[in-house]
């Protein structure tokens, strides 16, 4: 179960990205991932997950961050070919 804590901060990330970053990330940085600090709005772009991960870490160690992928709807697909 997701705690209540982390809902906040995907909701709170989700709408700074709506609001204040997705037309010029998309344009700037697609397929790309951004890590968004909502406390602070500070946002960290990638080429990957993990990358994107560890500078908001870096930034903000004792708090969570939400990870985008910059113009999809999931940061990641999961799957597979069945046969």
């Amino acid at each position: 179960m997701i705690s209540e804590h982390s809902q906040n901060v995907a909701r709170r990330a989700k709408a700074i990205y709506a609001e204040k970053l997705q037309a010029q990330l998309e344009s700037d940085h697609p397929n790309q991932f951004v890590a968004i600090e909502s406390e602070s709005e500070e946002y960290f772009v990638a080429e990957s997950f993990s990358n994107a991960v560890a500078a908001a870490r870096k930034a903000y160690p004792d708090r969570i961050s939400f990870v985008i992928r910059i113009g999809h709807d999931a940061a990641l697909h999961l799957g597979g070919v069945g046969k």
